[in-house]
C-alpha cells in the first residue's frame, strides 16, 4: 500500500505545477484520487452457468395422457379429450401472447415472438416455484 501512495504523490507533483495558493493542487489531487479510485476498483465479472443439463426425451401427448390416467385413476377414454382440450387452450393462449400463471407448472411469460415459415417461434420464460412436488413427495402423501 505504501508504494501506491508514494507513486500517486510523485505523479501529482510532476503533473501539476506548484502554486502559491494550494487550491489548484488540492483540486488536481482530488480529481486524480477519484480517477485512481475508479480505475483501481475491480472490473465486474460476468458469470455464466455452464452446467450441462441432461434431459430425458421430450414428453409426447401419448405419454402425457398415460401419466394423467395413472395419477388420476380415471379411464383413458375420459382423460384423453380433457388433456387434448387443455393443450388446445394452452396453445391458443400462447398464440394470443398472454401470460399464464399455472401452478405448479409455473408462470409463463413470452419474451420474444417471431413468425417463421410454417409457424411461429416463441421464446418464453417459465418461473417455477421451489415448492413443486416431486413424484416421490406425491407418493408419500
Amino acid at each position: 500500500m505504501a508504494k501506491s501512495t508514494t507513486a500517486r504523490t510523485t505523479t501529482t507533483s510532476r503533473s501539476t505545477p506548484k502554486s502559491s495558493t494550494g487550491a489548484k493542487s488540492s483540486k488536481s489531487t482530488k480529481a486524480e484520487a477519484a480517477k485512481s479510485a475508479v480505475t483501481s476498483q475491480p472490473k465486474p465479472v460476468v458469470v455464466t452457468d455452464n452446467t450441462l443439463v441432461v434431459s430425458d426425451p421430450a414428453l409426447k401427448k401419448k405419454e402425457l395422457i398415460d401419466t394423467v390416467v395413472e395419477r388420476s385413476g380415471i379411464k383413458k377414454k375420459d382423460a384423453k379429450p380433457v388433456v387434448e382440450a387443455m393443450l388446445a387452450v394452452l396453445g391458443q393462449t400462447l398464440a394470443d401472447g398472454r401470460e399464464m400463471n399455472l401452478q405448479p407448472l409455473g408462470k409463463i411469460k413470452i419474451n420474444r415472438a417471431k413468425d417463421v415459415q410454417g409457424g411461429k417461434v416463441l421464446v418464453t420464460k417459465i418461473r417455477q416455484s421451489n415448492r413443486v412436488p416431486s413424484p416421490t413427495q406425491e407418493a408419500a402423501e
